[in-house]
C-alpha cells in the first residue's frame, strides 16, 4: 500500500495533468460556445436572465404559444424608497430589509438606530 506522500505525489501530478488538458481544450471548447450561440440566437444578455427565468422558462414559453404575442401592459416597477438612516461614512438605509453591516457594526458598538436617523 502506497504512503501519504505518494499519494500527495500522484495528486498533484494528475493535477497538473489536469490543468494541462483544460488549457490544450480551453480555446475548443470557446469556440464550440460561440458557433451554438450564433446558431442559437443566443446572446451575452441571454445568458444573463434574471433568476426565476432561465432557458426553461423560454423554451417552456416557445413550445406553449404558437400564436403571435400580445402586448401585455407592463407591471409597474416600486419606486425606490427613501433612506431613513445615514451612516457616518454617507452610507444610508431605508430601514427595510436586514439591516446592513455599517449598521450592525455601529449597534453592536452600543449606539443606535435613531442617532443615524435622517431629519425630515
Amino acid at each position: 500500500m502506497s504512503n501519504l506522500i505518494d499519494i500527495q505525489s500522484q495528486i498533484e501530478k494528475l493535477q497538473k495533468q489536469a490543468n494541462e488538458v483544460k488549457a490544450r481544450e480551453f480555446d475548443k471548447t470557446v469556440q464550440d460556445i460561440l458557433a451554438k450561440m450564433q446558431a442559437f440566437g443566443i446572446t451575452a444578455k441571454d445568458l444573463q436572465a434574471p433568476k426565476g427565468r432561465g432557458a426553461k422558462g423560454k423554451a417552456k414559453a416557445a413550445k406553449t404559444s404558437a400564436a403571435p404575442k400580445v402586448a401585455t401592459a407592463k407591471k409597474k416597477s416600486a419606486s425606490p424608497v427613501l433612506a431613513k438612516y445615514r451612516g457616518p461614512n454617507g452610507e444610508t438605509w431605508s430601514g427595510r430589509g436586514l439591516m446592513p453591516k455599517w449598521m450592525s457594526a455601529l449597534v453592536a458598538q452600543g449606539k443606535i438606530k435613531e442617532d443615524f436617523a435622517i431629519q425630515a
